[in-house]
């Protein structure tokens, strides 16, 4: 997930910042490149996301955001920001729109980061930006079946599950099983009660 997005957009993306209790969530820059290669070369972290290579490098981090930048033109741009503790980076989060009628919401977190709800924290602001800003009806999101911590991310979103799928996971170099799970606008609006992350424009 976080690779080679493009995103139907009202507005370009990357001067928005989200602020949520305890999160700041933001474009990330190349001033970010080795922490989040130091995040995200964890194989633990790698195993759950389908498109995060493992071992990740400088590099890898520093095509990311570059194709992160190219893609700001027009009407479509990436839907992805680096979540920040404290001005320190602690994972990301994003929306994949290469199905624009079925926006898939992915987010990785640094090891040291999680079981302290910053998962849900932060999906929940990306999930509240998607259908704010954006006409989309449904999300999609889905976790490795082995992953039960992310599968209680989506739960405690709204995701309501919606069968098993194989999909490839390329630091695996194979598949594996997937929950997948779907929330719909309705029941994202049913559920706003959980608290609202604030949008700053620069």
């Amino acid at each position: 997930m976080l690779q080679d997005f493009s995103t139907p957009v009202r507005r370009e993306t990357s001067t928005v910042v989200l602020e949520t209790e305890r999160l700041t969530l933001r474009k990330p820059t190349l001033a970010d490149v080795k922490a989040i290669a130091s995040l995200a070369n964890d194989r633990r972290i790698a195993e759950n996301t389908r498109r995060l290579p493992h071992p990740y490098r400088q590099d890898d981090a520093v095509q990311f955001i570059k194709a992160i930048a190219r893609s700001k033109t027009g009407a479509k741009t990436e839907t992805v920001f680096l979540i920040e503790e404290h001005h320190t980076p602690i994972g990301m989060v994003g929306v994949d729109w290469r199905e624009p009628e079925t926006p898939e919401l992915g987010y990785w977190l640094g090891v040291d980061y999680w079981g302290r709800g910053f998962g849900t924290e932060a999906a929940r602001a990306m999930i509240d930006y998607t259908f704010e800003e954006f006409d989309a009806e449904v999300m999609i999101s889905g976790a490795r079946v082995v992953n039960p911590a992310s599968r209680n991310i989506l739960e405690k979103c709204g995701f309501q599950w919606n069968g098993v799928e194989l999909h490839r996971f390329e630091s695996l170099g194979s598949s594996s099983p997937v929950d997948c799970f779907r929330l719909t606008r309705g029941v994202w609006a049913s559920l706003k009660r959980w608290g609202k992350s604030t949008r700053h424009d620069s």
